[in-house]
């Protein structure tokens, strides 16, 4: 049940924020648009709620819980993020507006942008294993193996994309040089 929920909130967050653009876009309805994209967060609070209720109703702690638990953390520190990006693209497409800013691709300015990605992961992983380390202590007694598994899982993401993040600042990709021309 839970991973049906998982799978309809992902759903949910891209039929609302398609829905919220097209309105804000197409329709020219701004407000409206703002209250469907305010509609987004209620998606991870159903799912908390739901997560609760069901480890409250004895359902053994699984990897449902801590897929859950993970899914929540990610758009906790990603959703706006990708609101955003998409709101900058679907003005360029639909409303004429310029085209949204690329990040950096070389130097610093590109370790930059890396080591601010790093930190969403690490809000992620630090929202998940918050929320997994509450589930623990709601189940009490019980086998919450899984649990803490996720909560590994989670600090290995932000290990993982830390060690990425790193590369670009201790090697960082230079622009490609580009020879003049001669026209005489």
């Amino acid at each position: 049940m839970i991973v049906g929920l998982i799978v309809a909130c992902e759903a949910g967050f891209w039929v609302l924020l398609a829905a919220g653009l097209a309105v804000r876009y197409l329709l020219r309805l701004r407000r409206t648009s703002v209250a469907l994209l305010l509609c987004e967060p209620l998606l991870e609070v159903v799912l908390f709620v739901v997560t609760a209720i069901d480890l409250r109703n004895g359902a053994e702690p699984s990897w449902e819980h801590g897929l859950a638990a993970l899914y929540i953390g990610f758009t906790v520190a990603y959703g706006r993020y990708t609101i955003r990006w998409l709101d900058g693209h679907a003005a360029h497409r639909l409303a004429g507006g310029p085209p949204p800013p690329k990040p950096p691709r070389f130097g610093m300015p590109r370790a930059a942008h890396e080591g601010r990605l790093w930190l969403r992961t690490l809000l992620a992983a630090a929202v998940a294993c918050a929320l997994l380390q509450g589930a623990i202590w709601f189940v009490g007694v019980g086998d919450t193996s899984s649990l803490r598994a996720f909560q590994w899982v989670a600090l290995r993401a932000v290990g993982i994309h830390g060690l990425i993040a790193l590369t670009y600042v201790l090697r960082p990709k230079r622009a490609p040089v580009t020879q003049g021309r001669s026209d005489g």
